[in-house]
């Protein structure tokens, strides 16, 4: 569950003590201490959570980690406390339906899940129960909410006035201008339509002004309070850096940098995956591979290790991730260029969830922006999508080139101010900036020659070659080492003008066509730059960033980053503490962060208590998880 970024003291109630009134009068600050095992609310949490028990209709767009989960689990405890029924929690994924009903039940809270994972009499056993009224939570898939066996069981709770609340999670999927699109999503407007009178709170953690526009119109949440949290990971170290040799770049930074932390490499192709999976490996790195052309219990299979254990390295495509809890991934790689700077965002956002150091690493050349362009060039979608989307690439493209601070343009592109982190790459190292406006214009130029000498267009290397004057067969079979621009380049790198040639795509004075087989071609936008009216200032190419230096300054180091500050002493109780974690953890078929989150453990660690009552108020331990295990982490530290 993810609630662990540091906390910011939020608008508290004191509950009354009045028995006859307990249930109507139960405080979210009391849900959130007694069942949670937290003293306060984060940041905006606090007003959410009262908006929402208090019947209202809410849009929150709150980054990876800043505990979005919470902003609906308490509300329907607090209603259901209150007689006003289950809440119903419109899920996408079966896996973070599982882990989150899995950490409600440890937690004391009656939750259930409804999905194609239960046989036959185990969904019958949900289904009754959820007439009886003995759930507080259900979670269930969109394409199940909308059937009309679910809304006939809707129908008959809202008869009797036990529909409390219904949460949409992952609400950008309903956004056809959203990075995971799911048509089912559409289908939820039913909800608003049948059961007006049942609040509604949608949550994502990314959306540009876009999105969030088509959320609005897509649920009918018009009227809803938005709440719009600062986009901001500070604990999140962003670097990007030039794809030269992609695989001895990722094993340096994983040897160099995590060893031994939990990690995700990203990369665009199936094939990609299980090559850089198995490279890994052969470098001693504990590396799974997932994508879709997996076999489904393949794919079950290593996303529970990844979850259940420490240290393992998941490389995947985007088919990976959404809706993944584990607060101890380290890094978040990129291997291949995202599509947009959403999904990139909510990529790394998976990095960090507790609040500690840990990086987005990302790599791109001018191959990742040909084959994006030739994906948008090449998908169905119409024309004004397809605008959208090469904007929304170009976005990405800048961010990659940009000289200046990445969290900054980062932030900015959600419609958020801020200042230069201290924290970047760019900010640690600003570097070297060149003009290219000579280079852009000498190879427009050849372009140009090129294509009216043969009437045909070639691809970037071949431009390439000619420019910087190297005969190859393919130049003198077409005859090009005769044109006037042969050799004009011959001072800049290869390098250099795929950097040039990234930066013209970027301002759409170079365009890539598909049709084509990638050949290049001009633009309307070629004449400002071949004019010298539009100057390309570029950014050097800086070596392979990292070494092992950076890692002091990263705050990352292998194990838990957590328990860095303990004592020798402190360590090995931590120590302990985790290994019962992770049998209690299979016991239940659970991850371990669902028992206790590594901060817990770390707090408990440093406080040594002697007694079950010394544990009382430690953060993460509430009253149901006392009492399950209470008597267990005292014998489990006695004996070290």
């Amino acid at each position: 569950m993810d609630f662990m970024l540091p906390p910011i003291v939020g608008r508290r109630h004191r509950p009354r003590r009045s028995r006859e009134n307990r249930a109507i009068v139960t405080t979210a600050s009391t849900v959130l201490r007694e069942v949670f095992g937290y003293e306060s609310f984060r940041g905006p949490q606090a007003e959410i959570v009262d908006h929402v028990v208090a019947g209202g209709d809410a849009l929150v767009l709150m980054p990876t980690g800043g505990g979005k989960s919470l902003c609906y689990q308490v509300p329907a405890i607090v209603r259901q406390r209150a007689g006003q029924g289950v809440t119903i929690v419109v899920s996408p994924l079966i896996a973070l339906m599982h882990d989150q009903v899995g950490a409600l039940h440890e937690a004391g809270v009656a939750a259930a899940f409804l999905n194609s994972s239960l046989g036959y009499e185990e969904a019958a056993d949900v289904e009754q129960r959820l007439t009886r009224g003995e759930i507080t939570l259900l979670y269930a898939a969109p394409e199940r909410v909308t059937t009309p066996r679910f809304l006939a069981q809707l129908d008959a709770l809202q008869s009797r006035g036990q529909l409390a609340l219904f949460a949409i999670d992952e609400a950008h999927c309903v956004s056809q201008w959203g990075h995971d699109f799911r048509p089912e999503y559409r289908g939820l407007t039913v909800l608003h339509e049948r059961y007006p009178r049942v609040p509604r709170i949608a949550l994502t953690a990314t959306a540009d002004a876009l999105t969030r526009e088509d959320i609005v119109e897509r649920l009918q949440l018009q009227e809803a309070r938005k709440f719009v949290s600062s986009f901001d990971r500070p604990n999140i170290r962003y670097r990007i850096a030039e794809k030269k040799e992609p695989s001895a770049q990722l094993a340096r930074f994983i040897a160099e940098e995590h060893e031994g932390d939990a990690g995700v490499v990203y990369c665009q192709s199936r094939k990609r995956v299980e090559e850089t999976a198995q490279m890994l490996c052969e470098r001693g790195v504990d590396a799974l591979p997932y994508h879709a052309g997996l076999d489904a219990a393949v794919r079950q299979r290593h996303q529970d290790r990844f979850l259940r254990d420490d240290g393992v390295v998941m490389v995947a495509t985007v088919a990976f991730g959404m809706g993944i809890d584990k607060p101890d991934v380290r890094f978040v790689a990129h291997l291949d260029m995202p599509k947009n700077i959403e999904g990139y965002y909510q990529e790394t956002g998976r990095a960090g969830r507790d609040g500690l150091p840990s990086q987005a690493w990302m790599l791109y050349g001018l191959q990742d922006v040909v084959n994006q362009r030739r994906m948008i060039d090449e998908s169905p979608a119409g024309e004004e999508h397809k605008q959208a989307m090469r904007g929304k690439l170009d976005a990405l493209l800048a961010l990659a080139e940009a000289t200046d601070c990445r969290r900054v343009r980062l932030l900015a592109y959600f419609g958020e101010a801020s200042q230069p982190c201290g924290n970047c790459d760019n900010c640690l190292a600003p570097p070297q900036v060149w003009d290219g406006t000579d280079a852009a214009r000498k190879l427009l130029s050849t372009v140009y020659r090129v294509q009216q000498a043969s009437g045909i267009g070639f691809g970037a290397g071949h431009i390439m070659d000619i420019l910087r004057g190297k005969t190859t067969e393919k130049v003198t079979q077409y005859g090009h080492d005769r044109v006037s621009t042969f050799g004009l380049g011959a001072a800049f790198s290869e390098q250099q003008l795929r950097g040039v040639m990234r930066q013209l795509i970027a301002v759409r004075a170079l365009a890539v066509d598909s049709e084509a087989f990638n050949t290049l071609r001009l633009t309307e936008g070629s004449r400002a730059v071949l004019r010298g009216d539009l100057p390309v200032l570029l950014r050097e190419s800086v070596a392979q960033p990292g070494g092992r230096k950076r890692r002091e300054r990263t705050g990352s180091s292998p194990g838990s980053a957590v328990a860095a500050g303990l004592s020798d002493s402190g360590q090995a109780r931590f120590a302990a503490l985790k290994a019962w974690r992770a049998e209690v953890a299979r016991s239940h078929n659970l991850p371990a962060y669902v028992i206790f989150h590594d901060a817990t453990l770390a707090a408990i660690a440093a406080l040594a208590p002697t007694s079950v009552e010394q544990l009382e108020g430690v953060s993460g331990i509430g009253a149901r998880k006392l009492e399950a295990y209470g008597e267990e982490v005292i014998r489990v530290l006695q004996g070290v």
